[in-house]
């Protein structure tokens, strides 16, 4: 989730961005959402709504004052601003009912029109020009609140945690608001990390619960980003996946009528949602970052009613029932099943982890598989190495240069020509503190766990010769093992790597069956982006086949709808 706004802008652009964050309604705006909603009436002093509570919707002020706060773990109350008439409460989060990010209390008597998720989307679709404003709104209220950095969920713990660190970019990637205390340096932190001896790391939520050291998961239920419902229902399509290529099939699928679900076991916008910057994608000529193309679309499936479940792992998925009842059924870590008339694979590919030994040791302590702000934050001013020769290698690598002092970029092949795309080739031999190896490959690790990677040992495949570097962070970026675990014995056919094969490849033995280009070998299952075999690794061509999809699925669809 993210829109540039910065807090040393030109006035007049601030006061234009502060102006479409908070916009005061018309009467005729106002009376345009009448229909959606239904008015309520609130005594002095009553909740509206509370952080870290489900959301009733939205609300716009027809009379009286509503004060919004934010609140942290910790009891903490900062004021953000009142809110009077014509003016609407809302954010991201009210769009699919998830929990409020802040506090809302009536200062007076107060007369609401309230808009339930279900009618504020429909409000949205129905009304463009004032859902274009709406939307607008909610997204830039969800920066604020991430930019603010006192709101959301406390993280308590000591500098450079891997614990911390890991937590840190999970909310991040999932665009969620939350503060960081350095427990060496804040007395009341220190003092309630003390209550727990054993623990690197507690999280207090905004609804006051404490978690000792938690898993993503167990994070992610604390702020109700996931629930713990059964979901008993059929839906038309069920994403595995919320990478670019699983977000444009939910965005397609829904905005023309399917009823749609989306998982993902870590967050929205897979490898590409960690890119620093995007350059070669269509529309956008100064490049976007992977995080705010992923964050938008996120935000536009949840426009059309796509259910989210963020993070939630595929376990395994029932196909024996796709001929016979036209249903499928895919199970996930936790116990629960989903049930769809079709699955789209868009689970993706891992970055491979090389054959270095006593690489699991440093993995979070100097190993990394993506480059964030943050990681390039523990980088600044160090000598580091970069491993692989990909785009996604070439834009790490560009980006953290302007962090670190030198970068050792490590490719297996006689140089990127074959592997990355021309623009970024320049801009790396424009880059004088990146110095590129090539025929190399990394053998070693030096330093132990506790402390952190204190270097590395690599060699050069041509001529022998071994160099030691005192790096330590190594970012490695080489190859891919497709995510498809999860697909073993339900009948889905996949290549020597394990690549899901579609189209023509997938069809082979069963001749009487026609093949469709993204259709895997069972009926009514499709597989788009990087986990296909075949695929084109690129960012456009994930979306494209996520767009494409949608037109196979309602063709597959059509039989069934039509005898109902």
């Amino acid at each position: 989730m993210s829109v540039e706004m910065t807090a040393d802008a030109p006035v007049g652009i601030a006061e234009t961005r502060r102006d479409q964050m908070f916009p005061t309604l018309t009467a005729c705006d106002i009376a345009r959402a009448r229909r959606f909603g239904s008015v309520q009436h609130y005594a002095r002093g009553d909740c509206l709504f509370s952080a870290g509570e489900p959301g009733p919707g939205m609300f716009v002020v027809l009379e009286g004052i509503v004060a919004i706060t934010q609140r942290d773990g910790l009891g903490r109350v900062v004021p953000i601003r009142h809110q009077g008439h014509g003016q609407f409460l809302a954010e991201i989060a009210q769009l699919s009912g998830r929990p409020s990010l802040v506090d809302g209390h009536a200062e007076e008597a107060v007369t609401t029109l309230l808009v339930p998720p279900e009618q504020l989307r429909a409000l949205i679709i129905a009304e463009a020009d004032l859902g274009e404003r709406l939307v607008r709104a909610m997204i830039l209220r969800r920066v604020a609140l991430i930019e603010s950095g006192s709101s959301g969920p406390v993280l308590i713990g000591r500098p450079q945690s891997t614990a911390l660190l890991s937590l840190q970019n999970f909310l991040t990637r999932n665009g969620h608001p939350y503060q960081v205390v350095d427990a060496t340096q804040d007395s009341d932190a220190r003092a309630l990390l003390e209550q727990y001896p054993d623990a690197e790391l507690l999280v207090t939520c905004p609804n006051g619960s404490v978690l000792t050291d938690p898993s993503e998961s167990a994070l992610a239920r604390c702020l109700g980003m996931i629930d713990s419902v059964e979901h008993d229902e059929l839906f038309d399509v069920l994403v595995v996946g919320a990478g670019p290529a699983g977000l444009a099939t939910a965005v397609y699928a829904a905005s023309e009528g399917l009823r749609v679900i989306v998982l993902d076991c870590r967050s929205f916008g897979g490898q590409a949602g960690a890119s620093a910057r995007i350059e070669n994608y269509l529309g956008f000529p100064t490049g976007i970052s992977g995080g705010a193309l992923a964050g938008r679309a996120f935000v536009q499936a949840q426009k059309f009613g796509v259910e989210m479940m963020i993070p939630a792992q595929a376990a395994s998925m029932d196909c024996s029932q796709a001929d016979s009842k036209g249903e499928l059924i895919v199970r996930l870590s936790d116990g629960r099943r989903l049930r769809a008339r079709t699955v789209v694979i868009a689970s993706g590919a891992r970055y491979r982890r090389p054959e270095v030994p006593r690489l699991s040791e440093f993995e979070g302590r100097g190993i990394w598989y993506w480059a964030s702000a943050l990681e390039a934050k523990l980088c600044a001013q160090q000598e580091i190495a970069l491993v692989g020769g990909g785009n996604s290698a070439g834009q790490a690598a560009v980006f953290l240069s302007q962090h670190v002092d030198k970068l050792n970029l490590l490719v297996r092949g006689p140089s990127l020509a074959a592997t990355m795309s021309r623009y970024l080739i320049d801009r790396i031999e424009a880059t004088p503190n990146i110095e590129l190896h090539p025929h190399t490959e990394l053998i070693d690790l030096h330093g132990e766990p506790d402390s952190g990677l204190n270097g590395a040992s690599w060699r050069c495949r041509t001529s022998g010769e071994e160099f030691t570097c005192p790096a330590r962070n190594i970012f490695l970026f080489i190859g891919a093992v497709p995510e498809t675990d999860w697909l073993e014995g339900c009948g889905v056919s996949v290549d020597k790597h394990g690549f899901v094969l579609t189209g023509e490849a997938a069809s082979r033995g069963f001749p009487a069956r026609p093949s469709t280009a993204l259709e895997t070998s069972v009926p009514g299952v499709y597989a788009v982006g990087d986990v296909r075999s075949g695929s084109v690794k690129r960012v456009g061509g994930a979306i494209g086949e996520g767009a494409q999809v949608v037109a196979l699925i309602h063709k597959h669809l059509a039989p069934s709808a039509v005898v109902a």
